[in-house]
């Protein structure tokens, strides 16, 4: 169990990181999303060691490992590390690569060369590479440079794992594969991991719980569909996937949009952020579109994109610009310039606006 309790760290007058507050638990798979300078990579050094915070502390397993005062550094803690860029020794092969944490790791069993052959072999087993283990690294492609990364940083059974935008180097397909074999090594290995990254895809495929991060503060903490699907402030909402925002009154617990007075829209788990600022979050395959008949539409389609299963529309409603998303029923679907009315589907109760 991992406690960051007021985590702040300041360089000079610049604060990367504002009075962080996290739990970790034994085994689980937390990812730190964010867009560049949120500090998630500052918050990432501090797990691992490589820095003392400016202010709070940091407990693992009970013990304070870090605060204002004094850190214990990362060779004292039971960890391991994946970077972005491989970090691997161009003199040494595949097999020398994994061996060389299970020799000089402080939390590595103490044990004969036997056994140490074993757990190479095994761990090369688990990332695939068991037919590459006298290769050089300038012998390897990307996907599998990184996946002796993984290896050496498995090989020692560390308690944390902690992985610093790792698939971000590699082609779309090659992260799709790795993607699933980080959670593969999860399974067989059972240790938490820290996740940093930028791509949302990646967050939501692998995580127990994504940590939305901005400008050094944590923004939300939830499970991926919660994250998604309840928002808690503008940034997660526009940070993950896109979305409306739409004003009007909260009344009896239902919303009343400006732009349609007569329809109620039912609290789906809206956030008090949004309902004390008026506003309502619309994700865009929440609404569906309706062409009007003689421009009596309530708003007009300004652009249109062919996206395979989706047709993704911009909808010019007064002075705002939303954006619809949706499934292609056939061959025909709206054009630029169309009039149309919206109709907003609550997607958590499957229900429709209500319309008085």
């Amino acid at each position: 169990m991992i406690q960051l309790n007021g985590i702040s760290k300041s360089y000079g007058n610049v604060s990367a990181l504002r009075g962080i507050d996290l739990f970790i638990k034994e085994g689980e798979f937390i990812a730190i999303l964010g867009p560049s300078g949120c500090g998630k990579t500052t918050l990432l050094k501090l797990l691992a060691g490589f820095m003392k915070p400016t202010k709070g502390t940091m407990t693992m397993n009970g013990t304070i490992v870090a605060s204002v005062d004094n850190v214990l550094p990362p060779e004292k803690r039971n960890i391991g590390m994946v970077f972005q860029s491989f970090a691997l020794w161009p003199h040494m092969t595949v097999y020398e690569h994994v061996q060389f944490p299970l020799i000089h790791h402080s939390f590595a069993p103490k044990v004969d060369k036997k056994w140490r052959d074993e757990r190479v072999k095994q761990v090369l087993r688990m990332v695939g590479l068991e037919s590459f283990a006298q290769r050089y690294p300038h012998e390897l492609s990307g996907g599998q440079k990184q996946r002796v990364s993984l290896a050496r940083a498995i090989a020692p059974e560390p308690n944390l794992l902690l992985m610093d935008e790792p698939l971000s180097a590699l082609d779309a397909e090659l992260r799709m594969e790795l993607r699933k074999e980080i959670q593969q090594i999860h399974k067989q290995t059972n240790a938490s991991i820290v996740y940093v990254t930028h791509d949302q895809s990646e967050a939501f495929a692998m995580a127990d719980r994504i940590v939305v991060m901005n400008r050094g503060n944590i923004e939300q903490i939830d499970r991926p569909e919660i994250i998604f699907s309840r928002p808690k402030t503008e940034f997660v909402a526009t940070f993950v996937g896109k979305c409306n925002f739409v004003k009007g009154l909260w009344k009896d617990g239902r919303f009343i949009p400006n732009q349609f007075p007569n329809e109620r829209w039912p609290d789906s788990g809206v956030s008090s952020h949004f309902k004390k600022r008026g506003l309502y979050p619309v994700r865009p395959d929440q609404w569906s579109l309706k062409k009007a008949k003689d421009g009596s539409g309530q708003g007009i389609i300004k652009f249109v994109q062919y996206q395979g299963k989706e047709i993704h529309y911009i909808v010019q409603v007064g002075e705002k610009e939303w954006t619809v998303h949706e499934q292609i029923q056939s061959s025909t679907y709206l054009q630029e310039g169309d009039s149309v009315h919206f109709v907003f589907k609550n997607k958590v109760r499957n229900q429709e606006a209500i319309v008085i």
